[in-house]
């Protein structure tokens, strides 16, 4: 059995992926084919196969196959005169205009794909070796474009064309393919040779490249000397998309495709690193975590998909939260921040969380089992509804970390637990069962966590971080919001005199939209609603939401204030009420006595 595919890069304007199928060998007179409907590490069913156009099939002698759809991601080929297929091709295209780390896009820029947008599955061949052909096309030698993937390679020319091949298939759809005329650098880590491809437009000649290498690599060489060897890859590409405001990663096997803002990336003209590049830094180490935890630690069921329907787990808390939580962290232990940046991050990372008052109506296991649903196609009423297993599951690994070098006076860490995961389970592609986790961080930590794991994982109390965090010389305090845009991590002398209880945007025709109202809170009780459009207060027009914080400003609890709003276009009128403040933004700070505190952070 032969399988191979050629793709070619020319229809850029239509956005169409052409894909050349061959398969030979085939000793059978049917033949099944499918797309996957969701790809690894993101969890929604997403079903490829809608963007997979004008499929044809012939065999050897060119005599057209019939064609048979079975379901919405399934076909099947069958042989027209009842003898076995032999050798045949399969031709269709794909529409790529996703820009996302998660399907596939392609223009005149450039071309990005996961193989689960563009391969086809031979369904009874799926452990079959997979050989793919990547053309140079005449489009791609007139941009200068090159290959950006870590495919195997078999032949290629020095821009990445030519012949590549995977093990099977799972394997094939671990290699996300970048065409085009990126900027790269290079790092060694430890001995691992990795690379960065920067695709998009942004300041090429003042992008600092010596920044990156240095805290790259930083980064990189904590996370694998944490765990130790033998790593669990032999070389690593992060390919980096870039736009005006993008932001996200996936994991792979030796990769990750990453979409940053160009803001976010570090310039030779920069003074010092900015927000927006640390948030770029602990992107990358989220990602580059996931190379240990979830794509080699990672749950059983998530080793027996087919990728064709849903499967469901409750320990995404941990290959999510527990990465978030050490995203940041390594940042710190690798010299990048401080403490103080530290724990101000790590505030506003908390305040996400205590402005959720979902997280009394949804437990973190339950984020996870119906993160198909509720966490991948969040609505308005989400910050009522729901809580992240990403955000209370990082603050859950905070408190499990905190508690278990509590208990043991610093002798044992989650580090440690992460370290048995990675020998007994990773190592060897052990897969975990439901509640397996929970048990290994008592057994090496040999603390009882039984309590613990129950209100927090399972209910849905919050963590005590006030006694957890008074070990290592850190007060937690919760306090009102100083402003609309507000995302706590510091102390300030007068907290805003009312509050709203909503998120809003500036529209472009000078209105302020709603875009989230949380329960029995003032908007909320006064009728408001997601999506409608505050256009007046007490007779002043509103025309952004700069406006509306200064019109507060003059507020006081108690007060009744007029408002004007469209619901769609009709003008309607309520009273709105500020009776009371929420203390839901969160400040760490470091107390007198954090210098004889247990260690936990680099200062």
């Amino acid at each position: 059995m032969t399988i191979h595919y050629t793709i070619s890069l020319e229809k850029a304007h239509a956005h169409l992926i052409d894909v050349h199928l061959r398969i030979e060998n085939v000793n059978q007179t049917t033949l099944n084919l499918s797309l996957p409907s969701w790809i690894p590490g993101s969890y929604l069913i997403r079903d490829f196969a809608k963007n997979l156009i004008g499929m044809t099939a012939k065999d050897s002698n060119g005599k057209a196959l019939e064609i048979r759809i079975l379901d919405k991601s399934h076909w099947q080929l069958l042989s027209t005169d009842e003898n076995v297929l032999g050798s045949l091709e399969v031709s269709y295209q794909v529409y790529a205009w996703d820009l996302s780390v998660r399907t596939a896009h392609f223009d005149q820029t450039h071309a990005f794909f996961n193989g689960t947008s563009v391969f086809l599955r031979v369904d009874d061949f799926a452990d079959a070796p997979y050989e793919i052909s990547l053309p140079k096309t005449n489009l791609s030698e007139q941009q200068g474009w090159r290959v950006a993937s870590t495919l195997p390679k078999v032949s290629v020319d020095p821009f990445g064309f030519g012949d590549y091949r995977a093990e099977n298939y799972r394997d094939l759809i671990e290699y996300p393919v970048e065409v085009s005329d990126f900027v790269e650098i290079a790092f060694v880590a430890n001995g691992v040779p990795h690379r960065v491809a920067f695709t998009g437009k942004f300041e090429r000649q003042k992008l600092n490249k010596d920044q990156l290498i240095k805290d790259l690599t930083a980064i990189c060489e904590t996370e694998l000397s944490l765990f130790g060897e033998p790593y669990p890859f032999d070389e690593y590409l992060f390919q980096v998309m870039i736009t005006d405001n993008g932001y996200g990663g996936l994991e792979h096997t030796n990769s990750t495709a990453l979409l940053c803002s160009r803001s976010d990336l570090p310039y030779t003209t920069d003074a010092k690193p900015t927000d927006g590049y640390i948030q770029f830094l602990e992107l990358c180490s989220h990602e580059y975590f996931h190379s240990w935890n979830v794509k080699r630690i990672q749950p059983a069921v998530y080793q027996t998909s087919d990728l064709s329907e849903p499967v469901y787990t409750n320990q995404l808390w941990w290959f999510e939260g527990i990465t978030s939580y050490f995203d940041g962290l390594f940042l710190n232990m690798a010299g990048l921040v401080d403490s103080d940046t530290y724990l101000k991050r790590l505030s506003k990372e908390m305040t996400r969380v205590y402005r959720m008052p979902g997280r009394f109506k949804q437990s973190v296991a339950e984020s996870s089992i119906t993160t198909w649903t509720k966490f991948y196609q969040q609505d308005e009423n989400a910050p009522n509804a729901i809580i992240s297993y990403y955000t209370k599951g990082s603050l859950i690994g905070l408190g499990l970390d905190l508690l278990i070098r509590q208990q043991t006076q610093n002798q044992k860490t989650l580090v440690d637990v992460l370290k048995a995961l990675w020998q007994n389970h990773g190592l060897p592609r052990k897969g975990l069962c439901e509640g397996e986790i929970e048990q290994i961080c008592a057994e090496v930590s040999g603390v009882d966590l039984t309590d613990f794991f129950k209100q927090h994982l399972f209910e849905k109390e919050d963590l005590p971080f006030e006694n957890l965090f008074s070990p290592f010389g850190v007060d937690f305090t919760l306090r009102p919001a100083t402003g609309l845009k507000d995302t706590g991590g510091t102390t300030e002398e007068t907290n805003f005199p009312v509050q709203l209880g909503a998120n809003l945007q500036t529209t472009e025709h000078q209105t302020v939209r709603v875009t989230h109202v949380w329960n029995d809170l003032a908007l909320h009780n006064a009728g408001i609603a997601a999506s409608d459009e505050i256009i007046a207060l007490n007779g002043y027009k509103m025309v952004s939401t700069d406006a509306v914080e200064s019109f507060l400003k003059g507020c006081e609890l108690g007060d009744k204030v007029s408002c004007h709003y469209f619901r769609r276009d009709e003008l309607m009128e309520t009273e709105i009420q500020f009776n009371h403040l929420v203390s839901d933004r969160v400040v760490l700070e470091k107390n007198n006595q954090y210098g004889e505190a247990l260690s936990w952070l680099k200062n």
